[in-house]
């Protein structure tokens, strides 16, 4: 069993409706005279829905163990994402609209894990920061240098972020893939 406040991003457990949910995204409140709650927003394991709810900090629940295996992101067709199972090479596929979200971050031959609930292949999990291609953005403009600037990039996937003014066409930055958002600029290791 699992409680309410034990709750942080990735945790998966069954729900108060039978369903197997995965939180996304959770905040501890509490008001002056109020009850503490546990804001959370939870996707669906099964139909990909979003739900946000709340509970109370002592409300438990049943959780789930997740079986994790090394896959490869092989490509897309169809309306289905293909992986291959790096140990049996076995391939399996995802409906796209199950991870709408992960498949801004994917290019062919990248390795992901896997997710197995009983014996099932249901989704994949990204590591938590990516290192990606600028392939598009804006110079900056001379004189316009008041903190916190920002401008558009796309990277190598096709996916939009914004970006400090010093990121170049050609830099690699570092994208979180929870939240969508630039890091940091990544620079090669030096040998």
């Amino acid at each position: 069993m699992i409680l309410a406040t034990q709750f942080s991003v990735g945790t998966m457990f069954i729900d108060e409706n039978g369903a197997t949910v995965e939180v996304m995204t959770v905040q501890h409140h509490r008001k002056s005279q109020a009850r503490a709650v546990v804001r959370v927003k939870l996707r669906n394991i099964e139909n990909g829905a979003i739900i946000e709810t709340s509970y109370r900090p002592e409300d438990k629940f049943k959780d789930v163990m997740v079986e994790k295996r090394p896959k490869t992101y092989v490509y897309s067709d169809g309306g289905m994402a293909y992986f291959m199972d790096d140990e049996n090479y076995e391939q399996n596929g995802i409906p796209l609209d199950k991870i709408k979200h992960e498949m801004q971050f994917l290019s062919e031959n990248m390795p992901v894990e896997g997710l197995y609930l009983s014996g099932k292949f249901f989704g994949i999990q990204l590591p938590a920061n990516l290192v990606m291609e600028v392939v598009e953005t804006v110079d900056a403009v001379r004189g316009d240098t008041s903190s916190n600037v920002t401008k558009d990039a796309k990277v190598n996937t096709g996916l939009e972020i914004k970006v400090p003014l010093f990121i170049k066409q050609g830099d690699k930055v570092r994208v979180d893939t929870r939240t969508t958002t630039y890091v940091e600029r990544y620079n090669e290791p030096k040998k």
